[in-house]
């Protein structure tokens, strides 16, 4: 069987192809994660922290905090009880938590149509794995990188739109800070590392947020060097996923047309292939090391 995209479970069924369409619009959930943002933030200045250092304290990063604080990010409840903790709030976010777990709960996704399937599933997944050949995998995006991708889409998106998909973006980020911990790994071609999307900060930014998440103890980031003549896949870019309790799947996208791939023999060929390419692309420690040296150097 093979999917090409589908609003629900369709078991052997091959359905026409959909083009992508508007980001659902947030339900009134969402006020709720601005208002504990705008706490969270006033109670962070009283305490001179900036977002560096309550991410340190708290062991989340500043991109996390500033995205929270601006409401484009769900605080999960472990994070408002360390919060809690730290800013000795006395109650203020953990009395909160039943309510953000209801609102979490009915909010209707925010991705779009097109993308609400993959979605569902990426965020239960307990294996994911990545290659990338143009461009960083959303999952590893910072907000600004993001920004500027969607940003410099054509046809032009409105700012609406834009902001819509980048908070889309940071929020299936979440899949990192669930437990247990799903198994991550990326195969990334060395141009992905070369070009400065957003200019030399936002690219700085990128690079050490690549090395920050490849510091987690179940992600692991390997470079495929330029120089390597060539490897199985000189083709496009691919998602490998084991959703909970299902067969693993696989999942592509060529000029806004997603494909989501089922058939256990395809999906075989595609696995295969990546686990060659994780063979001959450089090791972890050695992928950071590179990353690390192409930070330095800008």
């Amino acid at each position: 069987m093979r999917i090409v995209w589908c609003t629900g479970v369709v078991e052997g069924v091959v359905l026409e192809e959909r083009r992508p369409e508007t980001p659902a619009e947030a339900n009134g959930s969402h006020a709720v994660f601005v208002l504990i943002g705008k706490q969270l933030k006033l109670l962070r200045e009283k305490a001179e922290l900036n977002q560096r250092e309550f991410g340190q304290l708290a062991g989340y990063g500043p991109d996390l905090i500033s995205a929270i604080e601006r409401g484009v990010r769900t605080p999960r409840p472990e994070f408002l009880r360390r919060a809690d903790k730290i800013l000795k709030a006395d109650g203020l976010f953990t009395d909160v938590i039943p309510e953000v777990e209801e609102a979490m709960a009915k909010a209707r996704t925010r991705h779009p149509e097109w993308y609400r399937n993959y979605a569902a599933m990426e965020a239960e997944a307990v294996e994911l794995h990545h290659y990338s050949n143009h461009a960083v995998q959303g999952l590893l995006q910072t907000e600004a990188h993001a920004r500027v991708v969607f940003a410099k889409r054509r046809p032009f998106l409105s700012e609406e739109t834009i902001e819509k998909r980048v908070a889309d973006r940071l929020s299936r980020q979440q899949v990192f800070e669930r437990w247990p911990p799903p198994i991550v790994s990326y195969v990334l071609e060395e141009v992905v590392l070369d070009r400065p999307i957003g200019g030399r900060q936002v690219h700085a930014e990128q690079l050490r947020h690549l090395l920050e998440v490849g510091s987690m103890k179940n992600v692991e980031i390997q470079v495929m060097p330029t120089r390597l003549e060539e490897h199985p896949n000189l083709d496009s870019a691919f998602n490998l996923l084991v959703p909970k309790g299902q067969a693993q799947v696989a999942y592509t996208e060529a000029q806004s047309h997603p494909r989501l791939i089922t058939d256990r023999e395809e999906v075989r060929k595609i696995a295969d292939r990546y686990g060659i390419m994780r063979a001959m692309a450089l090791s972890p420690v050695e992928s950071r090391s590179l990353i690390a040296k192409k930070l330095e150097e800008l």
